[in-house]
């Protein structure tokens, strides 16, 4: 395992992988295509336990709570099959861990990272949400079912955005939502127990993806209680923070687009 240093590589390609992603036939979630998404890693401690999203050579995104400073952390990227060595896969320490200062809101985190091929490629960002009507996919190991296995393979689902009107009424999610969350998913599209930290992918009008959310929490009863869809952190939101992150911004720049 080695320990990741600071690349100077073009981002230019952000957000176009070289393999696209099948999105012609998603309902309920599948597997996806491997190396459709490729800023997705998975972020590993002893085991699997969480993903997140590569935003430059050498910054993950992930949910704030998957970043414990008192553990040792890799990210493995270019991964699809959890239980074989597939040829592609890189293996990196996380040598850094920078948390939002109000994690317990909303947040993210940031850590170290790797050379980019055609299997690695960071997912674009965004300063402003997309269209209502625009899809969202979410990606990730997760359980299959509330109680059920995790995925040996990475999985993709076509999640419908509910509204922060309808997500923040009291038999919904009520005041647990804020406006730096996204609310996605619900019934039998949802992220579930393990995919926390991972992309919400959305596609901008210039053909690049773009991460537009933090897979954050689900409700504790089951990953596809009724009214309790997917809660994401807004990316957006979050832009100015990343912003001041050292060494982040000068990598990221060419990123940050408008959808």
């Amino acid at each position: 395992m080695r320990r990741i240093e600071i690349l100077n590589t073009s981002l230019s390609g952000c957000g176009l992988p070289s393999y696209p992603p099948d999105t012609s036939r998603v309902v309920n979630g599948e597997e996806a295509r491997p190396y459709s998404w490729p800023w997705q890693v998975s972020l590993e401690s002893f085991y699997p336990t969480c993903g997140g999203t590569l935003i430059a050579p050498n910054w993950v995104l992930t949910a704030a709570r998957e970043g414990n400073i008192f553990h040792t952390y890799r990210v493995v990227l270019a991964e699809h099959n959890m239980h074989e060595e597939e040829g592609p896969e890189q293996s990196i320490r996380v040598a850094k861990i920078i948390i939002h200062p109000k994690w317990n809101d909303n947040c993210v985190s940031c850590g170290w990272f790797t050379q980019l091929s055609s299997y690695i490629l960071p997912a674009c960002l965004s300063r402003v949400p997309p269209s209502p009507t625009t899809s969202r996919y979410i990606t990730g190991w997760g359980r299959l079912y509330s109680g059920g296995p995790r995925a040996a393979t990475l999985q993709q689902a076509l999640l419908p955005v509910v509204d922060h009107h309808t997500c923040g009424r009291s038999d919904w999610w009520g005041s647990s939502i804020k406006t730096t969350m996204v609310c996605a998913g619900g019934g039998s599209e949802s992220a579930c127990h393990g995919d926390s930290g991972g992309p919400l992918n959305c596609k901008g009008r210039d053909g690049k993806w773009y991460v537009e959310g933090v897979t954050s929490f689900v409700d504790g009863r089951g990953c596809n209680t009724p009214k309790r869809p997917t809660v994401f952190t807004r990316v957006a939101a979050f832009i100015p923070w990343i912003s001041e992150v050292e060494g982040v911004m000068n990598q990221i720049v060419q990123n940050i687009w408008m959808i």
